[in-house]
């Protein structure tokens, strides 16, 4: 199958530092090609691909130092890249968000299918989805369809981590146990709660999170000064390299978000390297947890604390064996083949 990814130019796929989407569609294309298929992926110029890559730019946008840069002006050439050569696929897959793609490709609708990766709850994009309704639509969880319940949705297909990609750790090597924050230290990650529950159970919290110029005053005023070096540490924006000596050495993962996560990477994340999670129950999160085998998902930071314990006891082999089950990249892979597949065959049925 001759199949198209359009990743965001945000960051680089994969992305250096922080990136969940662009991560995703890296691990997807990388699978694709894997087992056979002809994948082009439009991306930044310094993405690294199996596929056949066709640069949108230079460079991703976000570590670009040069300091005038139109994000739009860029995903609109791209755009025009991906049209001109839209003959050359059988399935063109976007990963943009907003809509952006759809008055470019409302002829074509039919072809293409589109995985939102946020959240779709914006006042605006159900008035703008109503404008272009015949665009195929993916979705990473069923809680992310809520915001837009009417789209065309051709399927629900949770992410997947290659399973070579992060090494379980089941006697994690820390002198001391200590809880990990993996994400962005922002007010809908809620550090403050993560500091909270750590402090409360006992255990060091280590924070490894990016902190992005609309977080930054967020970071200064609420969680600077609960930073203290020791019991709660902060380790700076961690490396993809790094990741798993960070979440495999943890006793647990905690995800204390505050706002409906489409999906919530870090998580699967953990769940690869053994490390159980302790997650909000809030958006995409309790289809991602099995209670009580993965971690538990809770509504506060007395029902976080009072599970902590418990937590500590799960079977990091059974939290392995549930990834390997639920959150691979041959099983995402796998799902997106299927939803192509019955892609072709509708557009098949309509053109007899």
């Amino acid at each position: 199958m001759r199949i198209a990814h359009v990743a965001p130019l945000y960051e680089s796929v994969p992305p250096k530092l922080y990136g969940g989407t662009e991560r995703i569609v890296s691990y997807l294309t990388e699978a694709l090609v894997e087992v056979g298929h002809d994948v082009t992926l439009f991306a930044s110029g310094d993405s690294e691909t199996s596929a056949r890559l066709v640069p949108g730019r230079d460079q991703a946008i976000r570590l670009d130092p040069r300091p005038k840069k139109s994000e739009i002006a860029a995903h609109m050439a791209m755009l025009c890249q991906v049209r001109e050569r839209a003959d050359e696929f059988d399935v063109i897959h976007f990963h943009l968000s907003h809509f952006v793609h759809f008055p470019f490709f409302e002829h074509m609708a039919g072809r293409t299918v589109t995985t939102p990766h946020g959240r779709l709850d914006y006042v605006d994009l159900a008035p703008a989805y109503k404008r272009f309704p015949r665009f195929p639509m993916i979705s990473i969880s069923h809680s992310q369809k809520c915001g837009l319940p009417d789209a065309n949705w051709l399927a629900t297909i949770h992410h997947g981590i290659p399973v070579d990609a992060y090494q379980p750790t089941y006697n994690p090597s820390a002198e001391e146990p200590y809880l990990a924050f993996l994400g962005r230290l922002s007010r809908d990650k809620r550090p403050d709660r993560a500091i909270e529950i750590a402090r409360r159970s006992g255990l060091k919290l280590k924070l490894a999170a990016k902190i992005g110029d609309d977080d930054r005053a967020y970071f200064h005023d609420e969680i600077e000064a609960l930073i203290d070096g020791d019991r709660v540490d902060y380790v700076g924006e961690i490396a993809e390299h790094e990741k798993a000596e960070f979440l495999g050495n943890a006793a647990g993962l905690l995800f204390p978000i505050d706002w409906p996560e489409p999906f919530g990477l870090a998580p699967i994340e953990a769940m690869a390297c053994g490390t159980p999670v302790i997650a909000w129950n809030c958006g995409a999160l309790p289809e991602l947890i099995d209670q009580g085998v993965t971690g538990f998902v809770v509504d506060s930071v007395d029902d976080a604390v009072a599970v902590t314990p418990a937590l500590l006891e799960l079977n990091r082999r059974q939290v392995r064996a549930v990834f390997e089950k639920r959150f691979s990249a041959t099983r995402m892979a796998r799902d997106y083949l299927a939803a192509y597949m019955r892609l072709i065959g509708i557009q098949e049925a309509r053109a007899s």
